[in-house]
């Protein structure tokens, strides 16, 4: 199957390779038709997506559309349902429970899907979300919405509530795609203590809501966290200049 990946222009940051680079770079070399548009950072549909579709069927082909992040699609939240059945395996075998799973969220499917397959074990809000969107409201009322649809699909038999939905608004700032102090400092001190490399658009804003809680005291004493590490190392390319003395 041919790929066609519309790319709309999210962050504010103009790095010299930006655009050649990270997953667009990965992508070009897989054979992806990729188009980048100069559409801003929202987590809606736009006109571009339709005029991909569009062209796909033009050109005789029919298109299967995967939106931004798998987020509105009818199947979106169910990878991470099944994410949350594997933790339950792994907990078994290792004898103990995680008493909260701490995950980025911006299109809001991952979250979503992590809180209906902890619901099934009573855990839904013990999934805390850090929003990297900077428009959280936004991004709360997708991961609802998903949740609910995605509830219904696997028959978990309650529905979900806002009291289920819990989305730390404090580290997304200043904007999509453009790291804080706070963000950065979590990215090298995560890379220095552990090898493990995340990223100024999600993973190091993540990561950083969560190094500042344990911080502040917010996980009671003892508590068993779990960091979901979504990818996006690749990202870290694009912004070689910030990075340009480590």
């Amino acid at each position: 199957m041919k790929c066609v990946l519309v790319q709309e222009n999210w962050v504010n940051y103009s790095d010299a390779v930006y655009d050649r680079v990270g997953n667009i770079q990965m992508s070009r070399i897989m054979g992806a038709d990729v188009r980048l548009v100069a559409d801003g950072f929202d987590i809606g549909f736009r006109k571009s997506w339709e005029d991909a579709l569009e062209s796909v069927r033009q050109a005789g082909g029919k298109p299967y559309a995967i939106p931004a992040g798998c987020s509105d699609h009818p199947l979106g939240g169910l990878g991470f349902v099944g994410f949350a059945e594997e933790v339950r395996q792994q907990e078994a075998e290792l004898g103990f429970k995680f008493d909260y799973i701490v995950v980025c969220s911006v299109t809001g499917s991952t979250q979503a899907g992590m809180v209906v397959g902890f619901a099934a074990d009573g855990r839904a809000d013990r999934v805390i979300g850090i929003d990297a969107s900077a428009k959280p409201e936004k991004t709360r009322e997708q991961i609802h919405r998903i949740a609910r649809k995605t509830a219904e699909q696997v028959e978990l038999g309650r529905d979900i509530t806002a009291s289920d939905i819990v989305l730390d608004e404090r580290y997304g700032g200043p904007e999509y795609g453009l790291p804080n102090q706070g963000t950065l400092d979590a990215i090298r001190l995560c890379a220095k203590l552990e090898g493990v490399l995340t990223d100024p658009v999600y993973e190091g804003k993540s990561m950083h809501g969560m190094i500042d809680k344990v911080t502040r005291g917010e996980f009671p004493a003892g508590s068993k966290v779990l960091y979901a590490h979504l990818g996006g190392v690749p990202a870290l390319n694009a912004y070689s200049f910030i990075f340009r003395e480590g």
